[in-house]
């Protein structure tokens, strides 16, 4: 199958009316019949994260958030304690525009949008990404939540997020379309470990999942069952 080809099978399982994992499940499934040992070498990154017990280490429930100002797709500057003046925050850490996971993932959050906000919740999703290619990703999926650029992953570091790909795997990247440092706008080769935060008022964290396989990414319905459960606390 071409790249147009792979980008249609990619739209169609983004719109199934399934649950956000059987979706990248499929994806998977999808690069396994196109191209497994590209496949095979990408996922590598997964086992090495795996092994070095890097997500023990990132930001955990009960922990304080870090404050932190990121511009958004058109150069504004958003600070995460403004927004939780207004309510709880639900901070997303993903990869990139290039990523088919994260694009699964954001657009999932995109349906659950109206849901979030009832519960009078902010949504802000990051990634190492330039502001430009967040606004690229935004209009491309008609993202109205706030999208924000972490250059040089100074926020997910904060998180103890960020990892490094290893040389030997960056060329199966750039063979895939993922030009890493032509997104992030450096040569780093860092990105963020997807991870997804509910922050309550007084900046604690109060949901912490962070996952070193990036084909696993947390529902949006639990982050919603969750912030349920907030309010109903809050409202004792």
């Amino acid at each position: 199958m071409d790249h147009t080809g792979i980008q249609q099978q990619l739209r169609n399982i983004m719109n199934e009316h399934i649950p956000l994992q059987q979706k990248l499940d499929n994806v998977v499934a999808l690069g396994n019949s196109e191209f497994p040992e590209r496949l095979k070498q990408l996922l590598s990154t997964n086992d090495q994260l795996i092994e070095s017990g890097a997500a023990e280490l990132a930001l955990k429930e009960g922990e304080q958030a870090p404050d932190f100002t990121l511009p958004d797709v058109l150069g504004n500057a958003v600070t995460l304690s403004y927004l939780l003046r207004q309510g709880p925050v639900v901070v997303t850490f993903y990869r990139g525009v290039w990523c088919p996971f994260c694009n699964m993932e954001l657009h999932a959050y995109q349906q659950v949008l109206p849901q979030i906000q009832a519960l009078g919740t902010s949504l802000v999703a990051i990634s190492p990404q330039t502001p430009d290619q967040s606004l690229s990703l935004a209009e491309k999926q008609a993202l109205t939540f706030t999208v924000l650029s972490d250059v040089g992953n100074q926020v997910a570091r904060q998180f103890k997020l960020v990892f490094t790909i290893p040389e030997h795997l960056r060329a199966p990247h750039l063979r895939n379309g993922s030009n890493i440092p032509a997104y992030n706008g450096d040569d780093s080769w860092e990105l963020p470990m997807p991870g997804t935060f509910i922050i309550d008022q007084s900046g604690t964290v109060r949901l912490a999942h962070v996952d070193p396989n990036y084909t696993h990414r947390l529902d949006p319905s639990i982050v919603i069952d969750q912030l349920k459960k907030l309010r109903g606390a809050n409202d004792i």
